[in-house]
């Protein structure tokens, strides 16, 4: 069996003391490849050295909405150079943030949409975050107009939320939040999602599943969230596990 992790943080300083360690249990869980995304300008370079040190972890460059303070004016134009001399198998992590009201959502606006922009001119998929803003993040790609693709990460929406996305081009990914007994509402939106539109993730160091609450999350974790997606669709694992590698093969690599 052969996992991808759609979403994990594996360049994040909770993994510096034991990295290797890291991907040598998601290796040996069945975890063989990972999109990396950024959060910041500055975390680029790491992320870029990463995944060129080690098969099977792929980057995504972008601008975290949560961290505004951290970019300036000119990281448009600096993720554009970079992606020039640094090939990419995403744009992001990118997108709108409602929870935290500190954060101002016009500028948030206008890095989404630059960042739309970009993954439209080099032809990439987008990661994007939308923690309380799905119908938000809906509105401004009908806004933007171009044909765009990618992934809504750490979907916790509806299940119309989740159709209307995958016509606009974009899978949803599904972490350790659907492994808790109170997502009652994201259990039925798996369970009925045409398995096409599905992507596995762990979003690792953060979210971790059920069985590992309040700890670290890593890679390795995603085999329990496949076995929880697995029993609320009553499908078998080792079938969803080569599905879901397929559709994240499918967008980030081109593949099949």
């Amino acid at each position: 069996m052969s996992l991808f992790d759609s979403h994990a943080h594996l360049d994040a300083p909770e993994f510096d003391a034991d990295r290797g360690a890291v991907l040598r249990h998601a290796h040996a869980a069945g975890v063989k490849e990972m999109l990396i995304p950024a959060v910041t300008a500055a975390s680029w370079p790491n992320l870029h050295a990463l995944c060129e040190s080690e098969p099977g972890l792929y980057p995504a460059y972008g601008l975290h909405p949560c961290y505004l303070a951290r970019h300036d004016d000119g990281d448009l134009d600096a993720l554009q150079a970079w992606l020039h001399h640094h090939p990419a198998k995403a744009v992001g992590e990118c997108g709108l943030d409602l929870f935290d009201p500190s954060l101002d959502f016009e500028r948030q606006l206008r890095l989404l949409r630059g960042q739309f922009e970009i993954a439209h001119r080099f032809d990439l998929p987008l990661v994007l975050h939308a923690r309380r803003a799905f119908e938000q993040v809906i509105l401004e790609l009908r806004r933007f107009g171009k044909p765009l693709r990618g992934v809504v990460h750490s979907f916790s929406g509806s299940t119309e939320q989740a159709r209307e996305l995958w016509k606009l081009g974009f899978s949803v990914g599904i972490g350790g939040p659907v492994t808790y007994d109170r997502a009652q509402r994201l259990h039925k939106v798996v369970a009925t999602l045409p398995i096409d539109c599905l992507l596995l993730e762990t979003d690792a160091p953060d979210q971790p599943d059920a069985s590992h609450r309040g700890g670290r999350n890593q890679p390795a974790f995603l085999v329990d969230v496949l076995d929880c997606v697995a029993g609320l669709r009553g499908e078998d694992p080792a079938e969803l596990a080569h599905a879901t590698t397929a559709n994240a093969r499918r967008l980030f690599l081109r593949a099949g």
